[in-house]
């Protein structure tokens, strides 16, 4: 089952299912030596493609209307190990090796750096790097 960008993966999207969320699908991004997961964002048939060829995770974004590679600003880029799809076909898994000390626009190795216990949500992790340095301000 398992899938690169270098191996069986056409240079289209064809066969997934970009019609229930609007032309998007959910990419959820996993560490692939860790397992952890770092971010989800969502692509059209052009992120995927994008991916797919460059080997570098690229997105739709939503807010922006227009692609974005993870790194373009930050040079903290997401490396494509392993590309697979859930049962429905309108979801990607994209298993990565993470090149720079996080993924999270916040500073965090991952963007799921909260947790929800006893009520409230607090911070479970470290910084692993400063945001301010690399996006000049508050993120």
């Amino acid at each position: 089952m398992t899938t690169t960008a270098e191996q069986n993966i056409p240079a289209t999207a064809a066969g997934l299912d970009f019609d229930k969320l609007g032309g998007l699908v959910p990419a959820v991004i996993q560490d692939a030596s860790s397992s952890q997961v770092l971010m989800v964002g969502f692509m059209n048939d052009e992120a995927l493609r994008a991916t797919v060829s460059t080997g570098v995770v690229t997105f739709f974004s939503r807010t922006k209307g227009r692609l974005w590679t993870k790194g373009e600003t930050s040079g903290n880029t997401l490396e494509v190990v392993e590309i697979a799809t859930d049962c429905d076909v309108d979801s990607v898994l994209i298993r990565v090796k993470a090149n720079g000390p996080g993924v999270c626009h916040e500073g965090y190795a991952s963007c799921f750096f909260r947790s929800h216990v006893n009520g409230e949500w607090s911070t479970n992790a470290e910084r692993t790097y400063s945001p301010e340095s690399v996006y000049g301000g508050a993120q």
